[in-house]
């Protein structure tokens, strides 16, 4: 692509620390992973952090470690990328699908009552595209029901509401480091607690189930290579040393699509946050409005990557996703704002270094192939 979807923000610091520890004997468990999980936790504002290879895995251990089972269900969102319904599944237990609220794509927190029963164990609510969930109301309601809460803040870092940050109203949360995210470490991602038996259970499942001063060969329960390495916490270290000048650079980015969008009546943009809410900018969506089809957004798509431009669609509904349709059931129409918002987004490129220039190809060919696409009917 001319202009990529997305772009990770490597500098020589980053480089630098990765070459550093190329040259220890320490490339796995050394003293980078203390020293990466114990900044990050700092950040973000709670007591402990573990780091593991990634988002997926993390969202995993906190079902486990929070003892969801065969048959017990979890509330979720049916918009959001499938790890944060597929890690229930991990553990034979039943994700149970709350449709979102149309002006900012998260769970709607209104609708969560209704889908309580017996069953129940938790909620794990998506900061979708970074932007917050209602993180109180949800908080208040799973403690009233006695639901644990797993927040999976992997698209939110830098989050806040009311001053808190994305990541520490649950239970426990979930980062993420893919190379699209704000901060990468390649592959990777956290989890973050204030409760130190999943920490623990955590920190002892991501290594092959041993515990704390157990020999390599010895194994206390049920675990798994979710590692991450010293040469991935290094790149994290630099990269959240730079965290704040990164999530700016985002912001200034997508300021400059709002700005250079905002006369395309044909779209819907992403809401940006208010004076109680700060967004943490990972990917920039926007969407057609009612008069376009899902056929003509897919047609756009087309159009947009043939002049090299990269875009996608964010994202398919997950209750649509084939397996989840033959295993479950779902039909279109179960959950109607998922789906009239899921036909109609499109991800524009966006990264740290898109300059308003670029932006401005971007929006002129926009311009030109909603039109192009409109006359096609």
């Amino acid at each position: 692509m001319k202009i990529p979807l997305s772009s990770p923000d490597i500098t020589q610091k980053e480089i630098d620390s990765v070459v550093e520890v190329l040259k220890t004997p320490n490339l796995s468990l050394g003293p980078k992973l203390p020293e990466f999980e114990n900044k990050f936790a700092s950040y973000i504002g709670a007591r402990r952090a573990v780091a593991v290879n990634s988002g997926t895995s993390g969202l995993h251990l906190c079902v486990r470690a929070l003892e969801i089972k065969d048959d017990d269900e979890v509330i979720t969102t049916p918009f959001s990328f499938i790890a944060s319904s597929n890690c229930v599944l991990f553990e034979r237990a039943k994700p149970v699908f709350v449709d979102i609220r149309e002006d900012t794509l998260n769970i709607d927190e209104e609708k969560l009552t209704d889908k309580i029963s017996n069953k129940t164990k938790a909620i794990i609510p998506v900061h979708v595209f970074g932007y917050p969930s209602d993180m109180p109301k949800i908080e208040a309601l799973a403690k009233q029901r006695g639901l644990s809460v797993i927040e999976d803040a992997c698209e939110a870092i830098g989050a806040s509401v009311g001053g808190k940050k994305a990541g520490t109203f649950g239970d426990c949360s979930v980062f993420a480091f893919y190379p699209n995210k704000q901060m990468t470490t390649g592959e990777g991602g956290m989890i973050v607690t204030d409760n130190d038996k999943i920490a623990d259970l955590a920190v002892s499942m991501r290594n092959q189930g041993r515990d704390e001063g157990m020999g390599w060969l010895a194994h206390n329960r049920l675990g798994y290579n979710y590692r991450l390495s010293d040469i991935n916490c290094a790149l994290g270290i630099a990269q959240l040393g730079r965290i704040e000048e990164i999530l700016a650079k985002r912001k200034k980015v997508a300021e400059y699509y709002r700005q250079q969008l905002g006369e395309i009546s044909e779209l819907i943009l992403p809401p940006t946050g208010n004076s109680s809410l700060e967004r943490s900018w990972f990917v920039y969506v926007v969407r057609l409005n009612d008069q376009f089809s899902e056929q003509q957004r897919n047609e756009l798509i087309k159009l947009l990557r043939g002049e090299g431009i990269g875009c996608n669609v964010y994202f398919p509904a997950i209750h649509l996703q084939p397996f989840y349709q033959r295993q479950f059931g779902f039909k279109r129409g179960d959950f109607p704002v998922t789906e009239a918002i899921s036909d109609r987004t499109i991800a524009l490129p966006f990264f740290n270094k898109l300059d308003p220039e670029t932006i401005g190809q971007v929006v002129t060919a926009l311009k030109a192939n909603i039109k192009r696409v409109k006359n096609n009917g």
